[in-house]
């Protein structure tokens, strides 16, 4: 099959690249001129070159195409126009442009369980469920999803909402834990519960591929129909017990969790918004991220993608976070 791949230079796109090269597919990744294509080049992609934000260079990137995996989207950004400006009308953009085709492929989209929403323990979110994001970010992700519902008609379109994505060569989420893992002393974000759904990224890639030869496709209709969350097989954990596996990854025998009230996390979220804005930067902690963390639960049930997907997620956290650490030490990230 023939694939065509947005945001393949990224943590999650460089690896489903290397696992449909190895599947005997060829892949083709939709880049920017100033994008990093080495563990694209490394896997064996081929390139076309364009830009969601303005449309250049996609008419080309869609010839003879079979599936298109979306990837590409912002997890970080300044203002909630840059948000929505790439993960609500770039994804429009892309999903006109499949459906002017006289073929359309079949669309994948990773959207992400913040455009669903937070939960409550013991209640992991399921697909009929109507989404209800808290945070700019999940917002401008279901932006993306009623883009895409926009050309179902004519662009048989499935959507995946990951939850926690982690693995070696995570930018993100351990490497924000790290500096708290080293000490043995971890912050958490209110006083009460805290339950979490994880994936590792290689069965994240996986869980796309399998949408991509198996998903049922959205249905006007039919609620849920077409999108699957997908997990590592279980559907909560607490965040004492991420810190634990963490800790133990790292040879810690003992680990401290120090409830914060909620008001700490969003001021701390407001000052680091402030020091990036005089030092130009893009902040990892924003008010927009403490709303994030102030919710009881993002939880999630792959029930579904499992039954209808044939998925089978083979990563348990302590070895996926284990595999993580060791890989961080061979390449000098720890």
């Amino acid at each position: 099959m023939h694939f065509l791949l947005t945001g393949g230079s990224g943590f999650i796109g460089s690896n489903l690249a290397r696992l449909l090269v190895a599947r005997g597919h060829t892949v083709r990744a939709f880049v920017r001129r100033t994008s990093v294509r080495t563990e694209l080049e490394k896997a064996g992609a081929t390139f076309a070159v364009g830009d969601l934000n303005t449309g250049e260079g996609l008419a080309e990137a869609l010839d003879n195409v079979d599936v298109v995996l979306h990837l590409a989207g912002l997890t970080k950004a300044r203002t909630e126009e840059e948000y929505f400006r790439c993960n609500g009308e770039g994804t429009r953009r892309l999903a006109e442009a499949i459906s002017r085709l006289d073929r359309p492929p079949r669309l994948v989209y990773c959207s992400s369980l913040s455009a669903a929403g937070p939960t409550t323990v013991g209640r992991p979110r399921r697909e009929e469920d109507e989404p209800r994001p808290v945070s700019v970010y999940g917002r401008s992700k279901l932006a993306g999803e009623v883009a895409v519902r926009q050309y179902a008609d004519t662009v048989p379109t499935v959507i995946l909402r990951p939850p926690i994505v982690y693995g070696p060569a995570d930018r993100e989420f351990i490497p924000s834990v790290l500096p708290m893992a080293k000490l043995g002393l971890y912050l958490k974000s209110g006083l009460g519960p805290k339950r979490y759904s994880l994936i590792h990224v290689d069965d994240l890639c996986e869980g796309i591929y399998r949408a991509a030869l198996e998903g049922k496709t959205l249905e006007a209709g039919v609620p849920g129909q077409g999108i699957y969350f997908l997990t590592d097989g279980r559907d909560e954990y607490t965040w004492e017990e991420i810190c634990e596996t963490l800790g133990r990854a790292l040879g810690k025998t003992r680990n401290v969790i120090i409830p914060v009230p909620d008001a700490v996390s969003y001021v701390a979220g407001l000052g680091s918004e402030w020091v990036s804005r005089v030092r130009g930067t893009v902040p990892i902690l924003n008010r927009d991220k403490a709303t994030e963390m102030r919710q009881e639960a993002w939880t999630c049930s792959a029930e579904r993608a499992q039954r209808e997907l044939k998925y089978t997620p083979k990563v348990p956290l302590n070895t996926g976070v284990q595999t993580t650490i060791d890989w961080y030490r061979r390449e000098g990230w720890l």
